[in-house]
Order: structure tokens, then C-alpha cells, then sequence
């Protein structure tokens, strides 16, 4: 008997999703201004909490209901680690620590792992499908913003992976097929629509870096239509 638990996630969390998509930093991203150094401390952030569910993930793949939606192809650690490696260089372990936000994340994360395995359902969910959902526009996004050439963006990147769509309607199968009953369901979706508002938390850390930086490029853009106007000025003189 299907537990129905991949329709009732899309729609117990439409509105957190929707609450994401407006976070300012998410916003200013969608619509092409990316800013390097918010966007670094972005995927250092999401390093330590991929690391955190794929650790536990991996712990706890003999567990009845961990396994069932247990995809190894998914895990986004060692990309994370190509992207820190590029915009941090070979040293990035010592330049990287988890935000305020990351940490509570990461620290639920765990707990979960502890007392309530089948929540990391919930974790997995909302991470790796909307990587899978919308990575490749997402990729072209920060490549255009930030002038990349195909480097920085491996975390969108999923080689093992051959047809996402397939996959997806894979992942999904499998999460309907969960042998759970309609109180877990209720728990999975809240705890969804809590892992929603952590990503939210640390978006919004985010937001004071790009707007100064944000700042910074319209005072250094009128800084040069004024230094042009003078000069102009001075020549016609």
C-alpha cells in the first residue's frame, strides 16, 4: 500500500518553498546577481550540512526505512569539495566553519539521525530533489554571474546520475513505497517544513554580504559615470 508520502511532501511544503524562493538572497540569485564572496560562504555552509546528512544517511543504510530512498549517486560532498577548492584554494579546510545557521542545521540533523531516523526522509527531500529539480538553471545562473567557465559549479553537477528526470520519478516511487503510517507522514512533512525554514535561516545570513556588496558596485559604478563626466567636461573646456 502506497504511503502517498512524495504528493503529500510537495504539497505540505509549497508554502515553505514558496517562503524560500522570496528570501532576498534567492531572489537577487534567480535574477542573475550572484556576489563571489556571499556566494563561497554559501557553499561552505552547504558542505557542512551535505556532510552531515550523508553521514548519517550512510550509518543508518541497513535501517528499514533509511534504505529505501539510501542513493549514494545523490551525495553532494565531494563536489562541495571541488567547488571549496576553487574559490578557497588547497587550504580551504582551515578557511571554512559552519554559520550560526548552519550549525543549528547541521546539529538537527544529527539529532534526528539519533532519535528519529525516518525524518532524515524530510532532510534528503528537501535538499536532493530541488538540487535535481532546478541544478542545471541554477548553474547557469552563478556561471553567468560570477564569470565562470564550467568551474565552481560542480555541486550542480550530478556525473553519477544519467537522466534526472527517470530518477527523480525514481526517488519518488520509493518514498510513496515507505512502509509508514499517517502519523510518520505528518512527522516527514513537518519536519520538511522545518528543514525549509533552516535553509531560510541560512539564506538570510547571506543577506547583509550582498547587499554591501551590492553597494559597493552601484557606488563604483556612479564613482565611474561621475569620473567620465569630468573628464568629459574638462576635454570639451
Amino acid at each position: 500500500m502506497s504511503s502517498n508520502l512524495a504528493t503529500k511532501l510537495r504539497e505540505g511544503t509549497k508554502k515553505s518553498h514558496t517562503m524560500a524562493e522570496n528570501v532576498g538572497f534567492i531572489k537577487c540569485f534567480l535574477k542573475g546577481t550572484v556576489e563571489k564572496t556571499s556566494y563561497r560562504k554559501l557553499v561552505a555552509n552547504l558542505y557542512f550540512v551535505y556532510s552531515a546528512i550523508e553521514e548519517e544517511m550512510d550509518r543508518l543504510k541497513d535501517h528499514p526505512i533509511v534504505s529505501k530512498i539510501y542513493f549514494p549517486e545523490l551525495n553532494r560532498k565531494q563536489s562541495l569539495e571541488q567547488d571549496l577548492a576553487y574559490y578557497f584554494g588547497g587550504n580551504w579546510r582551515q578557511q571554512v566553519a559552519p554559520s550560526a545557521a548552519a550549525q543549528a542545521y547541521i546539529q538537527r540533523i544529527h539529532a534526528v539521525g539519533e532519535t528519529a531516523p525516518e525524518l532524515l526522509v524530510a532532510h534528503s527531500y528537501t535538499r536532493y530533489l530541488g538540487d535535481l529539480s532546478g541544478g542545471q538553471i541554477l548553474k547557469g545562473i552563478a556561471e553567468r554571474g560570477m564569470n565562470l567557465n564550467d568551474e565552481g559549479t560542480a555541486f550542480y553537477t550530478f556525473e553519477a546520475i544519467d537522466d534526472e528526470k527517470a530518477f527523480k520519478n525514481t526517488y519518488r516511487q520509493a518514498m510513496n513505497d515507505l512502509a509508514v503510517d499517517d502519523a510518520t507522514v505528518d512527522r516527514i512533512v513537518a519536519e520538511a517544513n522545518d528543514a525549509f525554514g533552516m535553509n531560510m535561516k541560512m539564506f538570510q545570513e547571506l543577506e547583509g554580504s550582498l547587499i554591501k556588496a551590492i553597494g559597493m558596485m552601484l557606488f563604483n559604478s556612479l564613482t565611474r559615470r561621475r569620473t567620465r563626466g569630468s573628464t568629459e567636461l574638462a576635454t570639451a573646456e
